[in-house]
């Protein structure tokens, strides 16, 4: 037997934190019977159900794509937003690993293993997420340094960042860079900058872990191969 929120992950429902989450607010169901208690262990050939839909146990499917602005890294949305599982054409019910906002481009890794999920997301590994960031004005040294540094803003505490390839357009208005952190925090990036000064008027992930956008043009996707897998496993273990 298995704890009820791994099998849903298993299914590729959600993340095993997400189908905890399920389970709590009283969408789960194990041959029929209302489940809400965490902790609670049901068998692969249990009839298990989220939201009265039978789940079914899929083979452990891996995707990166390159997400457009304009479409949501959710799962299902009561405003019926276009959403990045609808630009995955597969047979596999995947979910996105972490979010991207609405207007940012870029890396995200989709799947239905939520063990793998949870390894990427958990911030004790500390998986590099690099962004390409335009700001409004001028960023300068010292700003960086505080970056470099780690800072706090609205009660939240950032880790370190490291800042890299600082240009400036030719009216001198706006800065052009790289940021690279190892958190995931709600609305991060754009937060870290607005705590010196600088509104985020762009903002592009370029690379997740070891995953970056080569070879694809934006709305299209690819499966990660073997070797891309194993390679963010083991940069999640270095750091355990």
């Amino acid at each position: 037997m298995e704890r009820l929120q791994k099998l849903i992950a298993k299914a590729g429902i959600a993340s095993r934190r997400k189908a905890e989450e399920l389970i709590t607010s009283g969408r789960v169901k194990v041959n029929g019977e209302l489940v809400t208690e965490l902790g609670t262990k049901a068998n692969p050939s249990d009839v298990i159900e989220v939201d009265n839909q039978r789940i079914k146990l899929q083979d452990k499917v891996y995707f990166v794509l390159y997400k457009p602005a304009s479409v949501i890294s959710t799962t299902d949305d009561q405003f019926n937003r276009d959403k990045v599982v609808d630009l995955i054409h597969e047979d596999e019910q995947v979910f996105p690993i972490g979010r991207l906002d609405y207007d940012t481009t870029g890396v995200l890794i989709l799947t239905n293993d939520g063990d793998f999920a949870n390894m990427l997301m958990h911030p004790k590994y500390e998986i590099e997420k690099e962004y390409y960031v335009k700001v409004k004005g001028l960023l300068r040294k010292d700003a960086s340094k505080l970056l470099a540094r780690g800072l706090r803003f609205e009660d939240e505490i950032y880790k370190p960042a490291k800042v890299r390839n600082v240009k400036y357009d030719d009216k001198k208005e706006n800065t052009f860079l790289n940021v690279i952190i190892t958190e995931g925090k709600y609305h991060q990036v754009k937060k870290m900058f607005l705590s010196l000064g600088h509104e985020v008027v762009k903002l592009k992930r370029v690379r997740y872990g070891s995953i970056t956008l080569d070879g694809l043009y934006e709305g299209q996707y690819r499966a990660l191969k073997p070797h891309e897998i194993k390679t963010l496993y083991n940069l999640a273990n270095n750091k355990s």
